[in-house]
């Protein structure tokens, strides 16, 4: 889907592209009708150079070259009209406006250079995507779940903030997770939790073994030289906040483990109930500095509860005013119309907050309990195209 996105975008600009080269042409025309009727003493020909300048700051060096070339010619065709083309004045304008056709239809060249690399880099940064962070299911047992990943980086569509979800005999595992730093290093460290995640997830019967499973995979990464997010000359400060969560089929409860990470927030009849842990775990990453047991605690979650994951990006985005994104208040003012219906209120909500533009990554899934026998068919979840 991004990737039809990003060519349905580049077929609008070039359709945008060809309407706005009426404007250089009619300027052309306008000040080439002034100038021959104007007195001799007034010569309107420097402002031709307009027209060329103008194209070059949406079209191509092609486009960009012709319409130079048109300008060029109207200004022949005005010095053969009020005198002669080997007037000095006229042919000094002719050869100035020759030079600066040449010189704006090369930085329209660059321009367009650089547009292409960038359309390339949106084309990696999709498929990094769909390979590291995969679409959660629209629906998994008996769950509906919704989903939105809203990068920092403007032209990237991937960060460090993590979410999966995952079958098991008894129910559904999922996992939301934020790697601590930026940039490649943090991909990288996202994507070898969710690869352990992946394999380990309906393997492990007990959660308290999985997470365990999750802390030794990352912190024997972090702690080899050369791996991503690994310091060579010292110990690495990289970690990663996680919770999660064990979701049986047959129980109306939820089993979780929090390892430093924001805590869900749980939606049940128009109220807002923060899934506080009694005893949190440290960071993944970080047991090598704090000693912990890895121990599940459970909450009911009944038919018709939604429990919202979230990373740190969405409740530290601040607006203009320094003040941070009120997730709880928002979440509680938005009637309950389903997960899909909330991360869309969600969305629109935090970047209108955040005036259209996030300081850090943000993730948000949105789990709904659904009775029993609901079917599990589906298409895919809420995507970062809201």
């Amino acid at each position: 889907m991004g990737s039809r996105r990003l060519r349905g975008d580049e077929r609008w600009s070039r359709m945008q592209g060809h309407a706005l080269v009426a404007v250089p042409l009619a300027l052309i025309a306008i000040v080439t009708v002034v100038d021959v009727l104007a007195p001799p003493d007034v010569h309107l020909g420097p402002f031709l150079v307009a027209a060329p300048a103008v194209t070059a700051s949406f079209a191509g060096p092609r486009t960009t070259g012709l319409i130079g070339a048109v300008a060029v010619l109207a200004q022949a065709v005005v010095a053969m009209t009020r005198t002669t083309l080997t007037d000095l004045n006229h042919t000094l304008q002719i050869i100035a406006l020759i030079l600066i056709s040449v010189f704006v239809t090369f930085l329209a060249h660059l321009r367009e250079r650089h547009e292409k690399e960038l359309s390339q880099l949106r084309s990696v940064a999709q498929a990094a995507q769909e390979v590291v962070l995969r679409p959660l299911p629209h629906r998994i047992g008996s769950l509906r779940i919704a989903y939105v990943y809203l990068a920092a980086e403007a032209e990237a569509q991937i960060g460090g903030d993590l979410y999966a979800a995952a079958r098991t005999a008894r129910g559904t595992r999922l996992i939301i997770g934020d790697v601590r730093g930026k940039g490649l290093e943090a991909i990288g460290d996202a994507a070898l939790l969710l690869g352990a995640f992946r394999a380990a997830a309906h393997r492990q019967a007990d959660l308290p073994v999985l997470v365990a499973y999750l802390e030794g995979t990352i912190s024997s990464d972090l702690t080899n030289p050369g791996a991503p997010g690994s310091d060579i000359e010292g110990p690495s400060e990289a970690f990663i906040t996680a919770a999660v969560l064990d979701i049986p089929d047959d129980e109306s409860t939820l089993n979780m483990i929090n390892c430093g990470h924001p805590p869900p927030l749980l939606l049940r009849g128009g109220r807002i109930t923060p899934l506080e842990v009694s005893h949190p775990a440290p960071p993944l990453g970080l047991t090598e500095f704090v000693e912990s047991a890895f121990a599940a605690e459970a909450f009911a979650f009944e038919v018709g509860d939604i429990v919202l994951l979230y990373t740190d990006g969405v409740i530290e985005a601040r607006d203009r005013a320094g003040m941070f994104y009120p997730l709880a208040e928002r979440v509680a003012a938005w009637s309950s119309k389903g997960p899909h219906a909330l991360l869309s209120h969600l969305c629109n909500d935090l970047l209108s907050h955040a005036g259209g533009h996030l300081d850090d990554d943000a993730a948000m899934v949105a789990i709904e309990r659904l009775p029993a026998d609901t079917s599990s068919k589906g298409a895919r979840g809420l995507s970062s195209e809201l």
